[in-house]
């Protein structure tokens, strides 16, 4: 069984890397998670969207790995 991609921030980034980052866990285009994340702060009156980007930012590793969680670490043996 291969491991899933760890979510990382990504090089491919406009500001953080947080939305490219999450295109390549879900393995999805960054174009469409960042337009998802734009309706997201429309929808959620901008200030809870913000919140949660910068949280994202701050728990998410780097893109050279670091100490990030993988969602295997999370799930049932």
């Amino acid at each position: 069984m291969a491991a899933r991609p760890r979510l990382t921030r990504s090089r491919d980034r406009i500001l953080a890397g947080v939305c490219g980052g999450i295109a390549e866990f879900l393995g999805w285009a960054p174009v469409a998670v960042r337009a998802l994340f734009v309706v997201a702060l429309v929808v959620s009156a901008v200030i809870p969207g913000v919140a949660a980007y910068l949280i994202l930012w701050w728990v998410m590793p780097g893109p050279d790995g670091g100490s990030g969680f993988r969602l295997d670490d999370f799930r049932r043996q």
